[in-house]
């Protein structure tokens, strides 16, 4: 059907991703008698609500959905700031609240849904989080508070789900204390069972926020200054008060139902005899398998479509209505099956995902579970009754599973479900995913789609197989909207590759044809000892931000050159550069070494000394060191001189080298103790100090297998038996934790030091860049045996050479900032003010807190604010 000229008019109402995708896919084929025109209420164009986090904390970030372009095809109107008024079905048209009116053949109703709010009092005095407008209106009210009050203000935000636990962490970055209210008894309760929530609660703990769990709010309380309500809180129903200077409201959505709601309603007041729509208990309009709904000619999809009796404000189920929606329209017939319910926390420092039935409702399913809430770590696979059929599962502090096991939903696994386990050292099974499970689920994509453009398929312009990740994210769209899928799309991409005969680059950027690895061997046979050498001689251009700390790790490890030498100064990063961490106020860290944790009271007076003589805040470190913050560039070699006069070394936090031994008390004093750590501790830290690696690497030294040091937790861990030392290593704590695999046990002093002399060698001249152990060895052709092998039993003939590798950088050894503080010219760079090197940052606020100072803003106090407006709204995470 059509008008009399023969176009199809086509009316999507909403401006989110369902809608977008909808249009994008109607749209690409071209046909001469389509007319699409697209009604959204907001003034941007459609956007990726999933990303909205960072538009909390980046207002200038662009969101848009999609090639821009389409909005300028010819067939294809967008109208914003078109909120639509009313539907009148009989006679096929909408009116806007501004009078237009838009008649239409076939209506898609994509409106999405609203943030639900609190029916308490104070509710007016809340922000919500849904759209551009409203992360706006988050990030400028937190910077307000800032300067106002002249400390952290804290935000409190109401609701443990996805989006609320996002939020805290959005504002906790913008520089706000972080609390998380839940009614619930633990976290993101919709996706977790009560072991992932015990262990997810752990995990937040650890970043910082506050939680209250268990109680509902009453009332967000407010006080009157100066004629204007200022919030002061929340007033729980238990009647404890939890002070705030801000609170955002995140419980959840409500679809946008009210336009077919109204339509009823005036259709049933008339009694006019006209099909009506399905609208659901809990809400939402209801649709068929079609997107059709109870009225002719009318769809919807996206949070507002009620299938089953649900409303899912999910990405991937919106996408796939609008692909069922498109193809239905244009003559196929694909149906829409059911929701797919996936979901993955994006938030740094913690991992946690669930998918399929992680409840384990289904009948005779069993659960092969791994927990440890005490360190935040549970993992839980769901399978058939029979162990073979993959049902679901819920992985928390280590969800580097779900990226293998999500495409294998309602497939049998390739191996037993514990295999799956990787925080118990398992390795994922290899096994090619067949060409009908879908790798993307947000965009519905197939392992055969995929490959069939790494080969080329002929769907993308000129034919040409894809052969690298942006053309092959362009051409699928795999990838492209949560981004957790795009590991499993490079690893398929470069298989595909391997075996099309095409050679998968290694290539450490555009200035270097050679890996890390392969550059490490090339500047060794060559004997070059600087960057410009190394430029010159095998890399192209200036360098980059990529290349360049790698020239820097290559050379320090080989020569054991000073950060700051002539040649190598140019390639270092600002923390390297400067021999200190640069924090968010601009000021820096000073961390002195002490090895094993053991130190006497006469050094502890220095470090005293110091931090109350430059007003330093001071913080032990989880590593056994004592942390002083707030030091001006301009008085690093000043701290320096007296930390180092009294026998201190610089601690090198800020180097991707050796961070920290960590040793319990061990046989010295403790009653358990088998060996004495402490000194095994302070050998090994005195040994390896300043060894420059791919990566950051620490080790643990534990007396016994109660094992305090959290050995297991290191990149070399070390635990002391009956028989001798247990060498573990591959150990990783941080956003993706892993257990250290035992290399070697029962072995003494001197062999145990040869070990992870081997160890630490090879890693550094066969890892690459920024690659910590753990994943070092995942990606090593046999993993562990293969690293036993080499370190153990020299299977490679390289043991004599990698010892005298590390003899070389022992000997070699020199602390640098007691070099630095005997070179002129090194200390000519620590100024703050090239003009005026006395001068000290006059933009440098502070607020006193627990007996100490810390920065008073999270921007520069009297900074203007400004909040602009990108063209850029909906899905929900």
């Amino acid at each position: 059907m059509g008008t009399g000229n023969g176009i199809r008019r086509i009316v999507v109402i909403g401006g989110g991703p369902a809608a977008h995708r909808f249009t994008e896919a109607m749209a690409k084929r071209e046909p001469s008698n389509l007319e699409i025109t697209v009604l959204t209420e907001e003034a941007h164009v459609p956007y990726d609500r999933v990303a909205l986090t960072k538009a909390l904390t980046n207002t200038s970030v662009d969101l848009t959905l999609g090639d821009p372009g389409l909005w300028a095809r010819e067939n294809v109107t967008l109208e914003t700031g078109a909120g639509v008024k009313t539907l009148d079905s009989i006679n096929k048209h909408v009116t806007t609240h501004d009078g237009r009116s838009f008649g239409y053949d076939e209506l898609v109703l994509a409106t999405g849904s609203n943030a639900a709010t609190l029916p308490i009092p104070g509710n007016e005095h809340t922000h919500v989080y849904r759209t551009l407008e409203d992360v706006w209106a988050i990030n400028a009210g937190i910077r307000s508070l800032a300067a106002q009050l002249g400390r952290k203000p804290v935000v409190a935000t109401i609701g443990g789900g996805l989006l609320g636990l996002e939020a805290a962490a959005g504002s906790q970055s913008l520089g706000a204390e972080a609390v998380v209210i839940d009614g619930g008894k633990w976290l993101m309760g919709t996706q977790l069972d009560e072991g992932a929530g015990q262990a997810m609660g752990r995990l937040i703990a650890q970043t910082g926020f506050t939680v209250h769990g268990g109680v509902f709010p009453k009332e967000v309380t407010t006080e009157t200054v100066n004629g204007i309500d200022k919030v002061t809180g929340v007033l729980m129903a238990d009647d404890k008060h939890i002070a705030a200077d801000m609170v955002i409201v995140s419980i959840g959505v409500r679809p946008r139902d009210e336009l077919a709601r109204n339509h009823n309603q005036v259709l049933e007041e008339s009694s006019m005899q006209a099909p009506v729509f399905g609208i659901g208990p809990r809400g939402g309009i209801e649709i068929d398998e079609h997107c059709a709904t109870a009225v002719p000619n009318v769809w919807a999809i996206g949070e507002v479509a009620n299938f089953g009796g649900m409303c899912i404000g999910l990405v991937a189920p919106a996408n796939a209505m609008a692909e069922v929606l498109a193809a239905h329209l244009q003559g196929g017939d694909a149906e829409f099956t059911g929701f797919d319910t996936a979901t993955k926390l994006k938030l740094s420092g913690v991992d946690v995902a669930s998918f399929g039935d992680g409840f384990a409702r289904t009948e005779g399913a069993l659960e092969v579970v791994y927990a440890d809430a005490a360190r935040g770590l549970y993992q839980k696979i769901v399978v058939s009754a029979d162990a073979k059929v993959l049902l679901g599962g819920i992985f928390v502090g280590d969800a580097s599973p779900y990226q293998s096991l999500r495409p294998l939903l309602g497939r049998e696994l390739p191996a037993e479900a514990g295999a799956y386990l990787s925080a118990l050292g398992g390795e994922v099974p290899d096994g090619e995913l067949p060409d009908d499970a879908v790798l993307c689920s947000c965009n519905g994509v197939s392992v055969g789609s995929i490959k069939d453009a790494v080969g080329g398929c002929g769907s993308c312009e000129g034919s040409e197989p894809v052969n690298d990740l942006a053309s092959l994210k362009t051409c699928t769209r795999a990838g492209t909207q949560c981004g957790s899928c795009v590991p499993m799309l490079k690893k398929l991409m470069e298989s595909e590759m391997t075996k099309n005969g095409v050679v998968v680059s290694t290539a450490m950027c555009e200035h270097f044809e050679l890996s890390r690895s392969e550059l490490f061997e090339a500047v060794q046979v060559a004997g070059l000892h600087s960057y410009p050498q190394i430029m010159e001689r095998f890399g192209k251009g200036s360098g980059c931000d990529i290349c360049k700390p790698v020239i820097a790790s290559v050379l320090a490890s080989q020569t054991s050159g000073h950060p700051m030498e002539a040649g190598l100064a140019g390639a270092q990063d600002t923390n390297d550069r400067v021999m200190a961490n640069m924090q968010k106020d601009g000021t820096y860290s000073v961390v002195p070494r002490i090895p094993g944790g053991e130190i006497t009271p006469e050094k502890l007076g220095v470090i005293a000394a110091v931090a109350a003589k430059y007003k330093l805040y001071t913080k032990l470190t989880g590593g056994l060191r004592i942390d002083m913050f707030g030091a001006r560039l301009e008085q690093l070699p000043e701290i320096w001189k007296e930390l180092v006069d009294a026998g201190f070394e610089s601690g090198q936090a800020y180097g991707k080298s050796l961070r920290n031994v960590k040793t319990c008390v061990g046989s010295s004093w403790c009653r358990y103790g088998m060996l004495d750590s402490v000194a095994m501790g302070i050998e090994m830290e005195l040994r390896y100090r300043g060894l420059r690696a791919p990566h950051k690497f620490k080790m643990g030294v534990s007396g016994c297998a109660r094992e305090c040091a959290e050995a297991r937790a290191k990149d070399v861990g070390v635990i002391a038996t009956a028989e001798g030392w247990n060498l573990y290593v591959g150990g990783n704590g941080g956003a993706n934790p892993a257990h250290g695999q035992l290399l070697a046990g029962g072995i003494d002093d001197a062999t145990l030091i040869r070990y992870i002399d081997r160890y630490l060698m090879y890693y550094i001249r066969t890892a690459d860049k920024l690659q910590r152990t753990a994943h070092w060895m995942q990606d090593l052709d046999g993993g562990i045996t293969h690293v036993q092998r080499v370190v153990v039993e020299d299977s490679l003939g390289l043991g004599a050479e990698l010892e005298a590798a590390m003899e070389t950088h022992v000997g070699n050894y020199q602390d640098e900032w007691a070099a630095t503080l005997a070179d002129p010219e090194k200390l000519r760079r620590f100024r703050s003010f090239v003009n005026a090197p006395e001068q000290a940052d006059p933009d440098l606020h502070y607020v006193p807190e627990r007996g100490q100072h810390r920065p008073a803003e999270p921007v520069r106090l009297g900074a203007t604010i400004s909040i602009g407006a990108p063209t850029t709204t909906l899905e929900s995470s």
